[in-house]
């Protein structure tokens, strides 16, 4: 087992070591100066089921931080193991939205549909968290379906099967 003490000499190998844990994929879109917009993250947790709350931590050095930083509604789409394409295509371009099929809600934010999951949120607190901040925010709808996650882990996409 290796072992280091965090720090700005060895951020790759703390990168590697967080990498082990496997996390689930979302598609994190709002409404901003530019039109829908969305970026693949897969920094989300539930925090609260009563009242339901959810959080997630968008990068400081990502072009897309300000928009969802500010946002007060926005909605986190949880991807089924099919769904690499699409959270691929959010990684790299935030306005990716063309051929998807997505329609706008009464805030004006963008909703995917076909996502495992999907949690329409209101910002409730904004937190400061080094080089992210920390999003929590109340989901005022949820909305999912069947089928299996798509996995992130040690760089790459994978899949969750289960144990008989």
């Amino acid at each position: 087992m290796q072992s280091i003490a965090p720090g700005p000499d060895n951020a790759r190998g703390f990168r590697d070591a967080l990498g082990q844990f496997a996390t689930g994929v979302t598609v994190v879109t709002t409404d901003s100066e530019i039109g829908p917009l969305g970026i693949t993250a897969n920094s989300f947790a539930a925090v609260s089921l009563d009242p339901p709350l959810v959080l997630w931590s968008p990068a400081k050095f990502s072009r897309r931080y300000d928009a969802f930083a500010s946002a007060k509604h926005f909605a986190i789409h949880v991807m089924g193991e099919e769904q690499q394409d699409l959270s691929a295509r959010f990684a790299s371009d935030g306005t990716a939205f063309e051929g998807l099929d997505w329609q706008l809600n009464d805030q004006k934010v963008p909703l995917i549909n076909g996502c495992l999951a999907r949690f329409e949120c209101k910002t409730t607190a904004v937190h400061p968290g080094g080089d992210h901040c920390i999003i929590v925010a109340e989901v005022t709808q949820a909305s999912w379906r069947s089928g299996a996650p798509l996995v992130f882990s040690q760089g790459q996409f994978g899949n969750f099967e289960t144990q008989p």
